[in-house]
Parts: C-alpha cells; structure tokens; sequence
C-alpha cells in the first residue's frame, strides 16, 4: 500500500527549539497531566473523592467535544497529500477493517475487547515514540525489542495501570461494553481479579524496568532517556491517582493530541517546501471529519443489539462510545501507519 509522499520532508533536529509552537505544546501536555496527577494525590490524601457521574460527564467532553475531530485529521492530513488511487484504496481497506472488527465483536465479544484494549495500548505507546523521535530522539533505543517496549511500556499507563488502580470502574465498564454485542454474565476474568491484577502488574513493572534500565544501559544520561523517564513515570502516576473515567477522557486531548500537533508542527517546519493549510481549511477538514465519524457512531448504535450495554444513560454512552472509538483504532493504526510505508498518520521522517 506504499505510496511515495507529494513532497520530501528532511529529518527533523533531535530537539525543538525552546520557544517553538511543537515544545510549547509538549510542555502545556506535562503541566496539564501534571497538575491533574498531582491533584488526584491530594485527593486521595485528603480522602476526597470525585463521583462516578462527574468522572463520566469529563470523560465525554474530553473525548467527543475535544478529540473526535483530531483523529479524522490525522487521516486527512495523510491522504491529501498522496494519488487519489492510493487514497480510495486507503479508504476501502479501512472500512474492510472496520466492518471486521465489527463482525468480530458480535462472534466473540470478550476477545474482541481485548483485541480493543490492545490497539489503545498500541495507539498510545507507538503514537508516543513517534512523538519522541521527531522532538527530543531515541537514540537511547538502539533496537526493535526496545522500541517494541517502549511502546508497551506508554501506551500499557492508558489500559493496565488503571486495572490496578481502579479494578471496580475498570472491570464495570468493561462488562457493559461487552454486554453491547449480547453478551451475558461477568467478564470471565472479573472471578479471579486478584490473580490477574498480581500477574498484570508484574507484568508491567518488569516491562518498566527493563525498558528504562536498558535505555539508560545504552543511552546513558542522555536528555532523551531523561525525558523517557520523566514522561514514564508521570503517565504511571496520572492514570495512578486521577480516576479513572476522568484519566482516560482527558488523556486524549490534553496528551495524545496535543503531542501529535506538536509531532505534526515539528515535521512541517522543516519541510523544505511547506505545504501547510489555512486555519478555516484546517477546521473545514476537522468538522467534516467529526461528522462522518458521527455518521459512522449512529450505523453502530442502530446495528447493536444493545446499545447501552445495561448501563444507565450516563454510564450507557460512556461504554458505548468507547467502543466505538476502540473499533475505530484498530484501522486507523493498521491501515493509517502499518500498511503505509512511505508515510503513515504518525510521519517523522
């Protein structure tokens, strides 16, 4: 499906200049998770608590009002400047993704979620190393396993430290959105949470240390695996401290997205033939693509047998529209960065 890009872009300085629009937006993504996982310390410290309701209210704003429009623009940011061949093949093999994962969740419910909640890991972890290559470098990940790890090790804060964390609301939700497709009864590994919470978080503490052990191993003190560290260890403490719900909404927004428009702004502004859109262009380009994936919400809502999963109205849309942008992943990773070589949603080049 490679396709060779309009335009060729010069690999990017290792690090930003200080006052550039990319480190802003990378610094405003560390202030804000920061402020949050700090505040989500003092409170637990304070016992003071944050109702589920008002968790779920955050969780939609942050990621229906703030994020639904970005994931459309990666993808139009990618096609508009490929062949209109490559881009209706792009387009058929993600609604055949789609339609697949769809098929998938109403013949093995169960399996698909897990199949969902690994792309988020994926999405997470390898849309953050792309950010690291394209700003600060990853010259302290010399080999695939540890870039393979890397990604393990950030995009497993959004999906695995939550479990842990907060087992009650995780295993919950996830019971509704399995419960969308028919499913019945409790998620299979919901009798035996503490035996696999233990091997979870063993799992993922080893993986953490492994990764920043080997990346200081290899790098040493380098101003890239310092970073590594420090963003680490915030987005454990974050999706450790701020509820769960409320971790998760806004984590898209204020991380995910912010640190793509910086990944994005950094490749541009060395693009020796910059080839940039207008402001009004730019958000023509995010409202249509929020309507079509509105379009696609509704096609869903209507196909599934239960829509609300059991839940309340509240709780309802909170499990159906996590579902809904699981599904979405899975081609938006495969077909926007696995399948395209020459550039993919994720482009440093």
């Amino acid at each position: 499906m490679a396709s060779p890009a309009a335009s060729s872009v010069s690999a990017p300085p290792r690090q930003a200049p200080a006052q550039s629009p990319a480190t802003l937006a990378v610094w405003g993504s560390r202030i804000t998770l920061g402020a949050l996982a700090l505040g989500g310390l003092i409170a637990a410290m304070l016992d003071v608590s944050l109702s589920l309701e008002a968790q779920m209210v955050g969780y939609l704003i942050g990621m229906v009002a703030l994020n639904l429009p970005h994931g459309g623009y990666e993808h139009f940011e990618n096609l508009r400047h490929r062949r209109v061949s490559f881009s209706l093949r792009y387009v058929v093999l993600y609604v055949a993704f789609l339609v697949a994962f769809v098929g998938f969740f109403f013949v093995a419910p169960v399996v698909a979620l897990g199949l969902a909640f690994s792309t988020a890991v994926i999405k997470g972890g390898h849309g953050g190393l792309k950010v690291m290559d394209a700003l600060r470098g990853t010259d302290h990940l010399q080999s695939r396993w540890q870039r393979g790890l890397a990604a393990f090790v950030r995009g497993g804060a959004i999906m695995l430290v939550p479990l842990l964390a907060w087992p009650g609301v995780y295993v919950t939700f996830s019971t509704y959105m399995v419960h969308i497709f028919g499913a019945a009864g409790p998620l299979p590994f919901a009798t035996h949470l503490p035996t696999v919470q233990a091997a979870v978080g063993t799992i993922y503490g080893l993986a953490v240390g492994v990764h920043l052990g080997g990346g200081l191993y290899t790098g040493g003190l380098s101003t890239a695996w310092l970073t590594d560290l420090a963003e680490t260890t915030l987005l454990i403490a974050y999706f450790t401290f701020v509820p769960m719900m409320l971790a998760v909404g806004l984590y898209f927004p204020l991380w995910y997205t912010l640190r793509q428009t910086a990944r994005t702004t950094a490749v541009a502004s060395h693009d020796p033939a910059p080839d940039r859109l207008s402001l009004p262009r730019t958000w023509a380009a995010m409202v249509i693509g929020a309507l079509a994936t509105f379009g696609l919400m509704a096609g869903l809502y209507a196909l599934v047998p239960n829509p609300l999963g059991g839940a309340g109205l509240l709780g309802g849309a909170v499990a159906f529209y996590t579902i809904f942008v699981c599904i979405l992943a899975l081609p938006h990773i495969v077909v926007g960065e696995w399948l395209d070589q020459a550039r993919g949603i994720w482009y440093v080049p």
